[in-house]
C-alpha cells in the first residue's frame, strides 16, 4: 500500500512538472511574441529617425506590400517626412492588445520638425509571418487621419529681416539688390571646360565646385544654376562674364551693407543657419533655409531683427480640398533698429585709417552714445552674405594683419594713457599730493640697487617742477613709477576693481575685461607696481572700458555706460557711479587741457580753434626684454573739455606697430573735432 501511494505521488509530481513546463513554455512564447511585435514598431521608428526610408519597407507585412510598391512606399515616406523637415521622431508605446496570434499597439508620437512639433495618438496592427512580426501598413501610420489618396503639403511665406539704420536714417544693413551669375546648361557650349575655367577665375571659385553645381540631380537643360552673387557696382565683371556662352546674370534681392568695410566689425553679417545652430534654436521658428546673425550687431540683436517665416503643414484630400492642418505659424517680419552711430563720421574715419592696424571709438561722453566704432583692417560684410569663396576665406584667415579680428573688443596694453587712471586713484585716495615735486631723475630711474639692472625710462626731459600736472603734460614715466609705489599695490588694485577691472562691462558686443594681473588679485613686486602705474607691466585695458573711465572727467566722477542701440530721450546710465570725487575729476580734466594747450606738451598738435580739448597720449611697448625690438601701440585719447554741445566727443584711438608714435593719429583725431 505504501509503495502504491509513493508511485501515485511521484506520478502526480511529474504531471505537475509537465504542466508547469507547458505553462511556462506558453508564457515564454507569448512574452517573446510580445517583445517581437513591439520591437518591430521600435525598429521601424529607429529607421525612420535614421531616414533610411528604403529599409522601412522590410518591416511591413506581405499583404501591405501588395497594396504599395517599394518605389512608391519609399517616395511617399521620403516626400512627406523631408517635406515637413523632420528632425526626429519620438515614440512611446501606451498599450498592447493580443488578438489571436497578432497584436494591436496603441502609441503616442511626436514628430519634431524644423518648424515645431506635431503630436498625436496612433495605432498599428502587427501580424506574424515566418516567426517574425510585420506591420500592417497604410498612410495612417504616418499620421492617423492620412489616407493613401491624401497628400501632405507645406506652404510657406518668407519673412523680411529688419533693417539697421544710423542715427540720421542712413541704411547700414537691409534689403537691397545684387547680381546673381549662373550657367544655363542647355545654352552652354558642348565643350565647355574652358568656359568653366574662365568663369571660375572671374568668380574666384574652383572648377570642381562649378562642375559639382552643374551635375546636381535637380539640374535640367533650362535650369539657372546659380554660381555666385556679387555687388551691382561690379559692372566690369558683368561684361566679362557675359562673354561666356551659357552665362546668365539676373538681379535678386539680398541683404546688403552699403558702407561695406567701414561698418563690418560693428554690424557683422548674416549667413545660412548651420545644422548645429538649427539644433540649438529648435522650436524658435528657424528652418534649414533660415539666415541668422553670425557676428556683430546682426548677432546681438538677432531676436529683434530676424523675421519668422509663416508656414502651414496640412493634408489635402484626393479632390484637392484642405482636410486638416497639422502645424501652422503666422508670418512675422523682423523689426528695424536704429543705432547711435553717425555713418558719415564712421566712414570718414575709416577711409583715413583703413590701411592701418588699430581702432577708433568716438562716444558722446555725457550720454554714452557711440558715434563711431572702427576696427582696421576690415572685411566686406557683403562678401559673406553673397557667398564667400574658399580662396577669399583663406586669404582673410591667413592675412597677418588679421582683418577678421575686432580690435576694439579686445584688451590692450594702454601705455601712458593709463597715467590718467593712476592720477585719479592717487588723488582720490590722498596718496598723491598734486603739488609735491618728485624731483628730476634724468631719462632713467631705479629705486635702489635691489632693482638690479632694471630701470624705468622716460623720453622727454623738462625743467619745470616734477608735479602732477607737468608729469601728465610731458608724460613722465618716472614720476608715475614713483607715484605708483606711493599709492601701493593694495590701494591701486582695490581701486582698479572698483572701477571695473576684472569685470566684463555690459555692451551690445562681448568685451574682453580689463585686467591688472593674470588673476586680478594683486600686483607682485615693486618693479611690476612701478611699471603698472604708467600703463606697462601686466595692465590691459579694453577700449570701451577706457572710454567709460575717461568719461568720469566730464561726469563729476561717474563712469558712463556706452551703448549703441538708439533710443529717443534715453537717460544716461552709468557703469560705475561716484568712483571719483567731483573735485578729483575736475582737477585731472584741467591738467589734460594743459596737455593740449601747452605749446611744448605731448598733445599740443590737437589744439583746435573754438573748442577746448583735453587729451592724453600713450606709447605701449610690447616686448619681453629690454634689448629686443619692440612692437609699439600708439594711443591718443581726447575729449571735449568745455561742454561744447555740437562737438561733445570722446575719442579713444590706437594704432599698432606705429614707429611714428601717436603723432600719426593727430590729423584724424583733430579732424573729428574740427
Amino acid at each position: 500500500m505504501k509503495k502504491k501511494t509513493k508511485r501515485v505521488f511521484i506520478c502526480l509530481i511529474a504531471i505537475i512538472l509537465v504542466i508547469g513546463v507547458i505553462v511556462f513554455s506558453i508564457w515564454f512564447t507569448k512574452k517573446q511574441d510580445l517583445e517581437k511585435a513591439q520591437n518591430c514598431l521600435i525598429e521601424y521608428m529607429n529607421l525612420l529617425n535614421a531616414k533610411e526610408y528604403d529599409k522601412l519597407y522590410e518591416k511591413i507585412s506581405a499583404e501591405s506590400k501588395t497594396k504599395i510598391s517599394y518605389e512608391d512606399f519609399v517616395a511617399r515616406n521620403e516626400n512627406i517626412y523631408e517635406g515637413i523637415e523632420l528632425l526626429q521622431v519620438a515614440t512611446s508605446i501606451q498599450e498592447t492588445e493580443k488578438i489571436e496570434t497578432n497584436y494591436h499597439i496603441l502609441f503616442d508620437q511626436v514628430l519634431e520638425t524644423s518648424n515645431g512639433n506635431i503630436e498625436f495618438h496612433n495605432d498599428v496592427y502587427l501580424v506574424k509571418q515566418d516567426k517574425e512580426y510585420k506591420m500592417v501598413w497604410d498612410s495612417h501610420i504616418i499620421y492617423p487621419n492620412l489616407k493613401d489618396t491624401d497628400k501632405v503639403r507645406v506652404s510657406s511665406l518668407s519673412a523680411t529681416r529688419g533693417n539697421i539704420y544710423d542715427r540720421n536714417g542712413n541704411l547700414l544693413a537691409g534689403k537691397g539688390k545684387v547680381y546673381s551669375a549662373g550657367f544655363v546648361p542647355g545654352k552652354m557650349n558642348e565643350e565647355a571646360e574652358q568656359d568653366i575655367i574662365k568663369v571660375a577665375e572671374l568668380l574666384d571659385m574652383s572648377k570642381e565646385n562649378i562642375e559639382n553645381l552643374l551635375s546636381a540631380s535637380y539640374v535640367k537643360e533650362d535650369t539657372f544654376v546659380e554660381l555666385k552673387k556679387f555687388s551691382l557696382e561690379e559692372e566690369s565683371l558683368v561684361d566679362q562674364l557675359l562673354e561666356v556662352k551659357g552665362i546668365k546674370i539676373i538681379e535678386k534681392e539680398a541683404r546688403v551693407y552699403p558702407y561695406k568695410e567701414a561698418t563690418s566689425h560693428l554690424l557683422g553679417y548674416v549667413q545660412g543657419i548651420s545644422k548645429e545652430e538649427l539644433e540649438n534654436h529648435a522650436g524658435e521658428g528657424y528652418n534649414k533655409t533660415s539666415v541668422i546673425g553670425k557676428t556683430g550687431i546682426e548677432r546681438s540683436y538677432e531676436s529683434t531683427l530676424r523675421g519668422i517665416d509663416g508656414f502651414e503643414i496640412y493634408i489635402l484630400d484626393e479632390e484637392g480640398n484642405k482636410k486638416e492642418t497639422l502645424l501652422k505659424q503666422d508670418l512675422k517680419n523682423g523689426e528695424d533698429i536704429t543705432l547711435t552711430i553717425d555713418a558719415n563720421l564712421q566712414k570718414s574715419i575709416y577711409d583715413r585709417f583703413c590701411s592701418q592696424r588699430g581702432f577708433f571709438l568716438v562716444m558722446n561722453p555725457t550720454s554714452g552714445e557711440m558715434l563711431a566704432m572702427i576696427s582696421t583692417p576690415a572685411y566686406d560684410s557683403n562678401d559673406f552674405v553673397n557667398g564667400i569663396s574658399s580662396n577669399e576665406w583663406n586669404r582673410l584667415n591667413e592675412d597677418p594683419a588679421k582683418p577678421l579680428y575686432n580690435r576694439y573688443l579686445a584688451s590692450w596694453c594702454p601705455g601712458s594713457t593709463f597715467k590718467v587712471v593712476t592720477a585719479l586713484i592717487g588723488l582720490d585716495t590722498g596718496k598723491i599730493d598734486p603739488n609735491e615735486d618728485y624731483g628730476h631723475s634724468g631719462y632713467r630711474y631705479q629705486k635702489d640697487s635691489s632693482w638690479g639692472d632694471y630701470w624705468v625710462t622716460t623720453l622727454q626731459e623738462y625743467f619745470t617742477p616734477a608735479i602732477l600736472q607737468n608729469a601728465l603734460k610731458y608724460s613722465d614715466n618716472i614720476y608715475f613709477a614713483k607715484a605708483g609705489m606711493n599709492i601701493g599695490a593694495e590701494t591701486l588694485t582695490g581701486k582698479l576693481k572698483e572701477i571695473g577691472f576684472g569685470e566684463s562691462m555690459p555692451f551690445e558686443q562681448s568685451l574682453t575685461a580689463s585686467s591688472f594681473s593674470a588673476d586680478n588679485q594683486t600686483i607682485e613686486g615693486e618693479i611690476k607696481l612701478a611699471d603698472s602705474a604708467y600703463g606697462q607691466g601686466d595692465i590691459l585695458v579694453n577700449p570701451l572700458h577706457m572710454a567709460s573711465i575717461y568719461s568720469s572727467l566730464v561726469n563729476e566722477g561717474n563712469m558712463i555706460l556706452p551703448y549703441v542701440l538708439y533710443e529717443e530721450g534715453k537717460e544716461p546710465s552709468y557703469f560705475k557711479e561716484n568712483v571719483f570725487r567731483k573735485e578729483t575729476a575736475q582737477m585731472i580734466k584741467e591738467d589734460l587741457i594743459q596737455v593740449v594747450e601747452g605749446y611744448d606738451a605731448t598733445a599740443h598738435g590737437l589744439k583746435t580753434e573754438g573748442i577746448t580739448i583735453g587729451a592724453k597720449t600713450g606709447t605701449a611697448e610690447l616686448k619681453s626684454a629690454k634689448d629686443t625690438q619692440a612692437e609699439e601701440l600708439s594711443w591718443l585719447n581726447a575729449f571735449t573739455a568745455d561742454g561744447n554741445v555740437d562737438k561733445n566727443y570722446l575719442v579713444i584711438s590706437m594704432r599698432e606697430d606705429d614707429k611714428q608714435e601717436y603723432f600719426s593719429l593727430f590729423p584724424i583725431v583733430k579732424s573729428i573735432f574740427e
